[in-house]
């Protein structure tokens, strides 16, 4: 059944992959789900040698049924960061009509059920951002997340919260909603983070750019399959962003 508030509105779903073949199809299939009538899924997937992105043709010729396509894979030649794959896919999205865009991961850290309550947020508040917040009030972590992690995570967050002079609590979140005007204003081919702080920078510009966010509390659960893309390169880029982000914007 398909909530008023957001009956027809298009929402792509963008899920960057790479070695994900474990993990899609159950969470293609969740959000595929989801009693959101305008809803589509687009897999960008780097070449994974795993053989994710031939699974991805296969479950999107499963659900492109009866002139319905609401599934589409975005091949890309080379792995060169998550933020590029999700600047390319959410591109794409815009391109073909969507009006909200989601950023979901896909080793099913993100409470796929949470989506129809971010569009809802967003279509009753009006905002051009809503975060999926582990550090909000009612946000958690999963109890398999050792100290280290936890402690690195909000280090992270209030690092660049402190950097930046922002009141958002998970700037470093992966799983957002957003509007189109709000990501056709930061102008995505602008954006320079390759890595994890993509997630900050698109944030940071956004507010910039005049555009409110709204923190909506999640569980954030550990992956039950794969590994982590996380690298030293990564976290390393993630500490210098908020600074270069400050030190252009004085």
């Amino acid at each position: 059944m398909t909530n008023n508030l957001w009956a027809g509105t298009a929402v792509t779903v963008v899920m960057p992959t790479y070695n994900e073949a474990a993990n899609l199809p159950r969470m293609a299939e969740a959000v595929l789900q989801l009693p959101l009538d305008g809803l589509h899924l687009k897999i960008v997937d780097d070449s994974s040698p795993d053989g994710t992105g031939r699974i991805a043709d296969e479950l999107a010729e499963k659900y492109n049924t009866k002139g319905q396509r609401r599934m589409s894979v975005l091949h890309r030649t080379e792995k060169d960061g998550l933020g590029r794959a999700y600047a390319a896919g959410m591109s794409l999205a815009l391109d073909e009509g969507a009006e909200y865009v989601v950023q979901m991961d896909a080793d099913g850290s993100h409470p796929v059920e949470a989506v129809p309550r971010m569009l809802g947020t967003a279509l009753a508040n009006g905002v051009g951002l809503v975060i999926g917040s582990r550090y909000v009030e009612g946000g958690s972590l999963d109890e398999d997340w050792g100290a280290h992690r936890v402690l690195l995570s909000r280090f992270a967050n209030r690092y660049a919260r402190t950097v930046l002079g922002t009141r958002i609590r998970d700037i470093t979140a992966g799983f957002n909603l957003w509007s189109a005007q709000a990501l056709r204003d930061v102008d995505l081919a602008t954006l320079d983070s390759a890595g994890y702080s993509f997630q900050v920078e698109l944030k940071y510009k956004a507010v910039r750019a005049g555009h409110s966010a709204v923190e909506i509390p999640i569980r954030f659960e550990e992956r039950t399959e794969g590994v982590s893309k996380m690298t030293l390169k990564t976290q390393l880029e993630s500490a210098v962003v908020p600074i270069r982000l400050r030190m252009k914007n004085k």
